[in-house]
């Protein structure tokens, strides 16, 4: 385990901070994740995917409860915009996406698809919230996920 966050302890943060935009946050969401990740190890299916991307999930959607707490929205209304460094920090200097192939992979995408797919795993959107953000059906933001992620699963084959 020391191991595994040794290499991928930072970029799962920066993931996690990503979402969450909050330091204290993005730390505490990472050692839960990390506590999870540990104890269903036994869990992971190598035929399904690779050990980082099923890590990449549990911090993910670790982070998109995180800001689904009433805590987190009631303490996001007090937080100065001069406070939160969240959107000016560069991602680690040792982070390359391209490493992961998720760069190619989501660039392949068509640009609807993309945004949907940034919004929803990268922004932390629900699929309501990024409905009403593009201004498209609730029923379009679905499908096109859906479709998205399967073209993604198929191009990382």
């Amino acid at each position: 385990m020391t191991m595994f966050y040794d290499n991928y302890g930072h970029i799962l943060y920066n993931v996690i901070l990503r979402i969450v935009r909050s330091e204290s946050l993005a730390e505490d969401t990472l050692q839960e994740s990390m506590v999870k990740i540990w104890s269903s190890f036994a869990s992971y299916d190598a035929n399904r995917g690779r050990l980082f991307t099923w890590a990449l999930n549990i911090c993910r959607n670790a982070a998109i409860d995180c800001i689904r707490t009433r805590h987190y929205h009631e303490g996001q209304k007090t937080q100065s915009l001069e406070k939160s460094t969240a959107c000016y920090e560069m991602a680690a200097s040792g982070f390359q996406p391209e490493h992961v192939g998720l760069r190619e992979l989501v660039m392949r995408l068509k640009p609807n698809d993309r945004k949907i797919i940034d919004l929803l795993y990268f922004g932390g959107f629900t699929q309501a919230e990024v409905a009403d953000e593009l201004q498209v059906p609730l029923g379009t933001v679905k499908t096109r996920a859906r479709a998205a992620m399967h073209a993604l699963a198929k191009a990382a084959r």
